[in-house]
């Protein structure tokens, strides 16, 4: 079977897509992928595959948007796929039309978070859950990656047979891992005995860094690292004007995109992630299977993941105080950290190992052609 998997971003599709492609080339499928290029395609395209560029744009600009479709519906023809897997909200609207008006036979979707459950104005998400409800008419096999979110998408008819798929990472890959730690500790001259608290995702206003940094403020005995950077497609406000202003110095250390986030989570100690919208951060499997506390905000996704004062905190979003609170205990408390860090590492191995997602969803992608 040739399956096209259709996402966003060249970040999406190295970091969330690959293992999907990996695993549906061992199993005797034509995998190809299609997004806008990018420099995070390389280590694909080196392996075999075949990433198609497309000028998809994470734009309201209407023509900005057809123009991506008359791509898609022409790339779509050319390949002619078996079935056509989209996923994000953009990507995953056009991707299912085109491959409507190309003629393919099967069309999936996988959900990674609902724009019309984000804080954002009535108009917007009004438009959101139109492109998601008419989408979903088209839509053999709806998947989403939150339970909480499949539910949202049979009680709003969106998609009667919506299933959660859940997302997941390798457990050999990140595990505890005192070599790294003490490598990583001294390459940045960070003593052992000194709490790190680390977060990863893109440098969005919605995944929280202001009140992070906000919150940090008052916990003396530990640093910030700050892991990522913002897309060149990303919107919304720009954050540098609240890492100039922090008050952290030496503190804070912002160490950019990295390859090696396996290792850069086995060299701290808390996981944060205080977003104020989330599908089911990787983000946050990686830190559990690392054996991280973590602290994340009570929202759909994150509330899935970490069950409050066993695994980690849920706080509320947007607001600092808890936030300081949370944090604060696990800081001056190693034995807190030892014990729900150990807690999220088995709850993480049971419930968010890469392997048993990923073959799940190609059983049902199989299930759904066949």
């Amino acid at each position: 079977m040739k399956i096209l998997e259709l996402t966003n971003t060249d970040f999406a599709m190295r970091h969330f897509l690959a293992p999907l492609l990996r695993e549906g080339r061992a199993r005797g499928h034509e995998m190809v992928g299609a997004c806008p290029d990018g420099p995070l395609l390389a280590p694909l395209r080196a392996e075999g595959f075949r990433i198609m560029p497309l000028p998809l744009k994470r734009s309201a600009s209407p023509v900005a948007q057809l123009q991506g479709f008359a791509a898609l519906v022409s790339l779509i023809r050319m390949e002619k796929p078996d079935l056509v897997h989209a996923h994000m909200p953009l990507s995953g609207f056009w991707g299912r039309w085109a491959a409507k008006a190309a003629g393919v036979p099967h069309i999936a979707y996988t959900c990674h978070g609902f724009l019309f459950n984000q804080p954002s104005p009535w108009p917007r998400r009004a438009a959101s859950f139109a492109m998601e409800w008419t989408a979903g008419k088209i839509t053999d096999l709806y998947l989403t990656v939150s339970a909480e979110e499949a539910a949202d998408a049979r009680r709003l008819l969106v998609s009667r047979r919506a299933i959660a798929i859940g997302n997941g990472r390798d457990p050999t890959i990140f595990h505890p891992d005192p070599a790294a730690r003490a490598r990583i500790r001294a390459a940045l001259g960070v003593p052992e005995d000194r709490v790190v608290v680390v977060t990863i995702s893109r440098l969005v206003r919605h995944k929280g860094h202001p009140e992070l940094l906000a919150a940090m403020e008052s916990i003396a005995d530990a640093e910030l690292w700050v892991v990522g950077e913002r897309l060149a497609s990303d919107h919304g406000e720009d954050l540098e004007s609240y890492f100039r202003g922090s008050v952290l110095g030496p503190r804070l250390r912002r160490l950019g995109y990295r390859e090696d986030t396996a290792d850069i989570l086995a060299a701290a100690d808390v996981f944060a992630l205080p977003s104020h919208f989330e599908g089911l951060p990787m983000s946050v499997i990686e830190a559990m299977l690392t054996g991280l506390p973590v602290v994340a905000t009570d929202i759909r996704g994150p509330r899935e993941q970490v069950v409050d004062g066993e695994t980690g905190f849920l706080v509320p979003p947007r607001r600092m105080e808890p936030l300081t609170e949370a944090l604060g205990k696990l800081v001056v408390d190693p034995a807190l950290r030892a014990r729900m860090g150990a807690t999220a590492l088995t709850r993480a191995r049971e419930r968010f190992d890469e392997r048993k997602i990923i073959g799940r969803t190609l059983d049902l992608l199989e299930k759904t052609a066949a």
